[in-house]
């Protein structure tokens, strides 16, 4: 997640690319609090000094953008701190210990860990997604790391394939068409 905010300017990385607003360092900020808290108040392993927004009486959707007195370092330096410290109640647990999600419903409130690491792989996984879709957007920028770009990184093949789906969509809908 942190690399895809690499090289990009203090705007980029916080303006919104969606409808509902999302944002690269947005997202870092969300899978900050569902580090903290998967990991951390669901099996009562608090870390300590949380974020302010993480407080029932914060903002609605605060999670999920940084506001301009926020720095990326702050945020970024919040993630890796959550990252640790679910990495520690991880490696202090059994798969089997449990643990209690109280914003979920009743019937599923009660949780292993083993069901919180399947939970935050799917959530991380989608947001991940999101990045990549932001980023590329943003400057084209693609792939898993710096070190791991999409292969074929040529533009012009990239701009033919578009162009050839693009095509195929037209197509698709003319013949859908009565």
């Amino acid at each position: 997640m942190i690399w895809k905010l690499t090289n990009l300017s203090e705007y980029d990385i916080r303006r919104p690319l969606t409808p509902t607003g999302t944002n690269l360092l947005g997202l870092v900020k969300h899978l900050t609090g569902c580090e903290i808290g998967y990991f951390g108040y669901v099996f009562n392993r608090p870390i300590t000094e949380p974020p302010v927004w993480l407080t029932d009486d914060a903002e609605a959707n605060v999670d999920m953008w940084a506001t301009a007195a926020e720095t990326r370092d702050e945020i970024l330096e919040r993630y890796r701190r959550a990252c640790a410290h679910a990495d520690a109640t991880i490696a202090a647990l059994d798969l089997d210990a449990p643990g209690i999600v109280p914003s979920w419903p009743e019937p599923r409130r009660a949780v292993t860990l083993h069901e919180i690491l399947v939970h935050m792989l799917a959530e991380t996984s989608r947001h991940a997604g999101h990045a990549d879709i932001a980023r590329e957007l943003i400057d084209g920028t693609t792939g898993l790391s710096p070190d791991s770009p999409t292969p074929t990184a040529d533009p012009v093949h990239w701009a033919a394939h578009r162009d050839r789906v693009e095509r195929a969509a037209l197509e698709s809908q003319r013949r859908a068409e009565p």
